[in-house]
């Protein structure tokens, strides 16, 4: 005998033996009835017959079938199960209910990476001859995307300021399907009106696409506010240990239609094992993302006093351009931190941010962030070195910037690690 328990769209089975020990009125609980910390704990897993308390690794590339007749059932799409782990994988479907419960969408379809998470989407949604209107202030790869590959493909694409709607306004045309922005943008932060963005979009029958991977849903929930499409980097933040690769598309399960239908052919798809991983990271997300916050607020406010930083870009600090939106949309400031370094005499600004990098001890050169070490990069010259100098210009992305993705170790720590700056 199986019961199951219906948790928003996701089904966690249960055996038998664990559900005779709850009364029956608590066997059909709604997801809204959890706190989202419960959920990111809690929603989207399934138990075998062994009762397993963590979720299962399903490491196999095919399914077996009951019959040829349910073979095609399978393949027809008329009977629901697992066919072929390109598309379909029991750990993998863990991981996407996880995350479409604590985004709140419908649907989620898991990818390979965050970048692979942004092709399936326009991918699904778009044709050649379609417009897209991104945000000047996006990750460096995705203006290659964007500007570079997709335009062979047909796909028309015009660059707008993340923060002036009147931009997004101007630049819709009748082909515009997509609207695309991060927010907070990498790497200065900047906060976009997203219901604002979104109200644009629609009145010209286009959909807004909100890459969360800064936020996560512990902090932002860009479903609620307006947009249409969610986009992550698991790799990121989801993770929080910098182990895997990883990316999620979600939305409507209208909308995730064509994005499933493109990950099946493409194979874009996430490895059972990082699903595996990511769900071990969902876990504690919220409370890691707490930690990233309060550790990037105090160093900020830190860097602010100090002689040789000449801005200090973070949401959270009162003197960032954006912060009584950011604080309306999102529950703290989150865990990136950039700042512009003043040079010292006979430096140029590149030199005297690369002499700040190098002298640190603890804090890891590395271009990825969302880790639980703090990590340090050079904007210009590494996630934004393809992006030309004129791009680099307008998206305010100088030679004297520095990113910070604030760890989890001890403030003071990460600060003495910074000391150059006050020397």
């Amino acid at each position: 005998m199986r019961v199951k328990i219906e948790l928003s769209q996701i089904e966690i089975t249960m055996n038998k033996e664990q559900s005779d020990k709850e009364p029956l009125d608590k066997k059909y609980l709604k997801a809204q009835q959890y706190h989202p910390e419960t959920l990111s704990v809690r929603a989207g897993s399934e138990t075998t017959e062994f009762g397993e308390n963590s979720e299962a690794l399903f490491l196999n590339s095919s399914f077996r079938f009951q019959s040829a007749a349910q073979a095609a059932a399978r393949f027809g799409g008329t009977e629901p199960g697992n066919i072929y782990s390109r598309f379909t994988n029991p750990t993998v479907t863990m991981f996407q209910n996880k995350l479409a419960a604590l985004e709140g969408a419908e649907q989620c379809v898991a990818t390979s990476s965050g970048m692979s998470a942004i092709l399936a989407c326009v991918m699904g949604l778009c044709s050649a001859g379609d417009h897209v209107v991104a945000s000047r202030s996006i990750f460096g790869t995705s203006v290659q995307l964007f500007g570079n590959i997709l335009k062979r493909w047909g796909l028309e694409v015009t660059f707008v300021s993340l923060t002036n709607p009147d931009e997004w306004q101007t630049a819709v045309t009748s082909k515009t399907k997509l609207f695309f922005v991060e927010t907070p943008s990498n790497p200065l932060t900047e906060v976009c009106d997203i219901q604002a963005l979104a109200d644009i979009a629609h009145e010209s029958g286009a959909l807004l696409v909100v890459d969360n991977c800064f936020c996560t849903p512990a902090i932002q929930k860009p479903l609620q506010l307006g947009a249409d499409i969610i986009i992550h980097s698991a790799t990121k933040y989801i993770d929080g240990q910098g182990r895997c690769l990883g990316g999620a598309v979600l939305g409507s399960k209208v909308l995730m239609e064509p994005v499933y239908g493109f990950l099946r052919t493409a194979g874009v798809t996430m490895s059972a094992f990082n699903a595996w991983v990511f769900l071990k990271g969902l876990e504690t997300l919220y409370v890691r993302m707490e930690a990233h916050a309060r550790n990037a607020l105090a160093l900020a406010t830190w860097l602010e006093t100090q002689p040789q930083v000449a801005r200090v870009y973070y949401p959270g600090l009162q003197s960032h351009p954006q912060h009584v939106l950011a604080m309306l949309q999102q529950s703290n400031g989150g865990g990136i931190v950039s700042f512009e370094v003043k040079p010292k005499s006979g430096q140029t600004v590149q030199q005297a941010a690369w002499q700040l990098i190098d002298a640190t001890q603890m804090i890891s050169i590395t271009a990825n962030l969302g880790d639980a070490k703090s990590t340090i990069t050079h904007p210009a010259t590494t996630t934004h070195s393809r992006v030309t100098a004129e791009a680099r210009v307008a998206a305010g992305i100088g030679d004297g910037l520095i990113r910070i993705a604030v760890g989890l170790e001890h403030i003071e720590d990460i600060k003495a690690d910074l000391a150059f700056l006050t020397t």
